[in-house]
């Protein structure tokens, strides 16, 4: 079976050359290195060459599928949350209107937390209905995102980051963080890990609690996605980084990558196994994110010696910002789909109440814009959800602190603080409900 490499960020011909070093001549006419214009046709399909490596036959396949207009005229506007929440339930109700020959495909992301698993389900909905902040935990349980197109739903599950016992005990964080991903996994076509490669302490081996869980669902077709390579200086080092998380096997063949020289220092350093975080039981044994875990202590130590998985079925290098990288991702996910029955109506975009969606944007704010365990710590109460007199949608909500240093944080000076995040998250909720929505924000101390 040939393996192709797909991408924009692999045409430096030294890359390639770095690729096939040490193959012989049989093996290295499997690999191809596919560029062109970020706008090139290909049977009438529009190719956007984000990173990955695949199987010719499924490239061929993707290749085939729908062709879409060049001037995007076939581009259909993602629907609303509706911002009555009686109604939004009745649309979760609603039988699915699903057209002949359906197609349907879960996939459940999950990854370390902050890997940008929310911001990549907001590009594939095109709305912004997940919270996303640079502090982790950001998510704290399990959403769903419906993306229907023509005869094509992609459900998509976002998880919490796959995080330990003793973590949640710490930071005193919601039972839920522990459960909810093992949960989602259970359910789904396809899991999709994604890594955060700008992240020079993490990017060289899986989170341990991710290898678990798909140590756990071996017989889950599983993907690769490495994220945030626009922040990757030194692009030649997706290639290690490959190598090194997929065991130098992806689908099934070997990879044969030839690392550059180093300095003797350098390759000191990369051999080297990480040092457990406070965090971490050392002996990689405490008990389970999923309570239910088959694993021996056996399987175990097993995992806590590996770097990475060698079962995923393909490998993705992009940046979930950019919206080229992720419409490569997207027809990848159309083109899995298999027949069956949709599980949405058309016109949901998410499981989320409106109340939720609006709970959550406003802890992105209180996470980007408040110091350390500050926004960890702040409960929300909504105290007002009306229709204004012309037409827009009035929300008051209250936020309560434990400490006056806190409350004092959150109102900043002369209310300056709590002004901005108020209009900020005002903002992303018109955006996700199509109205205008006037927010205010009040702190109080909670005894």
């Amino acid at each position: 079976m040939a393996l192709r490499l797909c991408s924009r960020v692999l045409r430096d011909s030294s890359l390639v050359s770095r690729l096939l070093l040490g193959t012989t001549r049989q093996e290295s006419a499997t690999w191809f290195l596919t560029a062109g214009s970020s706008r090139g046709r290909r049977n009438g399909f529009i190719f956007t060459p984000a990173c990955f490596i695949t199987s010719d036959a499924f490239l061929n396949r993707l290749m085939k599928g729908k062709a879409v207009e060049a001037d995007g005229s076939s581009y259909r506007l993602p629907v609303s949350v509706l911002t009555d929440g009686a109604e939004q339930l009745s649309l979760l109700m609603r039988h699915p209107d699903q057209p002949e020959n359906a197609k349907v495909l879960k996939v459940a992301l999950i990854g370390a937390p902050n890997a940008g698993k929310s911001t990549l389900s907001n590009q594939l909905l095109g709305r912004k209905v997940f919270a996303v902040s640079k502090k982790v935990h950001t998510t704290r349980s399990r959403a769903v995102g419906v993306l229907t197109e023509e005869d094509t739903q992609i459900i998509l599950l976002d998880t919490p980051g796959l995080t330990t016992l003793s973590k949640v005990k710490r930071h005193n964080l919601e039972k839920a963080l522990l459960e909810d991903p093992w949960n989602t996994v259970k359910e789904a076509d396809i899991v999709v890990v994604m890594v955060d490669v700008s992240d020079r302490w993490m990017c060289g081996r899986l989170d341990f609690e991710v290898l678990k869980c798909l140590a756990q669902h071996t017989d889950i077709p599983a993907i690769l996605v490495l994220n945030k390579v626009d922040l990757l200086k030194t692009k030649d080092r997706l290639l290690d980084i490959t190598a090194e998380l997929t065991c130098g096997v992806v689908n099934g063949r070997k990879l044969r990558v030839r690392t550059v020289i180093k300095p003797p220092k350098a390759e000191k350093r990369s051999e080297r196994q990480p040092e457990p975080s406070p965090d971490e039981d050392p002996a990689g044994l405490e008990g389970d994110a999923d309570p239910s875990s088959a694993l021996s202590r056996e399987q175990l130590k097993a995992l806590r010696s590996q770097q990475g998985w060698a079962h995923f079925k393909d490998v993705f290098m992009l940046s979930s910002v950019d919206k080229e990288d992720v419409d490569t991702l997207k027809n990848y996910f159309m083109v899995a789909a298999k027949p069956g029955s949709w599980q949405y109506h058309s016109e949901v975009l998410t499981d989320q109440t409106p109340e939720q969606i609006c709970t959550n944007t406003i802890r992105e704010k209180l996470l980007e814009n408040l110091p350390q365990e500050v926004p960890y710590s702040i409960t929300q109460s909504i105290e007002l959800w009306d229709d204004g007199e012309n037409g827009e949608l009035d929300i008051s909500v209250k936020l309560y602190t434990k400490k006056d240093t806190h409350m004092r944080m959150v109102i900043g000076a002369g209310g300056q603080m709590v002004g901005r995040m108020a209009r900020e998250a005002g903002e992303d909720l018109s955006r996700v409900f199509l109205r205008d929505v006037r927010l205010k924000l009040s702190a109080k101390l909670k005894v």
